[in-house]
């Protein structure tokens, strides 16, 4: 099949791309970095999903997972919500395409975090809802990830602080973040495997939200 990735230059983005091009898939990559994945199957294309006007021409896509995104970067609710929006609306022409994921966030379910990274990740699961009515009649299934704390580069700065980690494991119910090559193995699940749950959003967040909502973060 073929894949389309935004942000596939390092973290989710790269992982997914690697796990689809391991059970031989074809990859397209969109990100405003260079490529960061280096295989036969693999093409990229530097772009901002915030100018659909950039966006590249590409043919026969078949599953789109939507996974560009900012955290506090200065426009999240442009990259984050308008540029999900260019992507699908793009892509979602394919005749032949067969499922989108967003990458949306725990933020869009609890509010917690950046006020603008909250609201921009609450709009894509409002705006992925929209999009599964509208292609359901094609048999597409559109969803939404929302995942809690991850381990990326993103998130060094919080990881590689063990007094602020150590606080963070404390009131995670299940003691521990999500790799990036476990969020992989979702959006496998989620593209490939299911035909028939559409509409929704599945929080990855080893438990936080229902059975500990403290959060702790950062201060500025």
């Amino acid at each position: 099949m073929k894949i389309v990735i935004t942000g596939s230059s390092r973290g989710i983005g790269r992982a997914v791309a690697e796990r689809f091009l391991a059970e031989g898939h074809e990859v397209c990559g969109i990100d405003v970095l260079p490529a960061g994945v280096v295989h036969p199957r693999y093409t990229h294309c530097v772009s901002d999903v915030r100018d659909a006007a950039s966006l590249p021409e590409i043919d026969g896509v078949e599953v789109l997972f939507c996974n560009a995104g900012t955290q506090n970067g200065g426009d999240d609710l442009g990259t984050n919500l308008v540029g999900a929006m260019n992507v699908a609306e793009k892509y979602a022409a394919s005749p032949v395409l067969r499922s989108v994921l967003f990458n949306a966030s725990a933020s869009a379910v609890t509010g917690q975090e950046f006020p603008a990274y909250a609201a921009s990740k609450a709009g894509v699961v409002g705006y992925m809802k929209n999009l599964a009515i509208r292609l359901a009649p094609r048999g597409v299934t559109v969803n939404a990830i929302s995942p809690g704390g991850v381990l990326t580069e993103s998130n060094a700065p919080v990881t590689g602080a063990p007094a602020l980690f150590q606080k963070i494991m404390a009131v995670t119910p299940l003691g521990k973040w999500a790799t990036v090559d476990e969020i992989a193995d979702w959006v496998i699940f989620l593209t490939v495997t299911n035909r028939s749950m559409s509409g929704q959003n599945l929080l990855i967040d080893n438990g936080e939200k229902d059975l500990n909502p403290t959060f702790v973060w950062p201060e500025d």
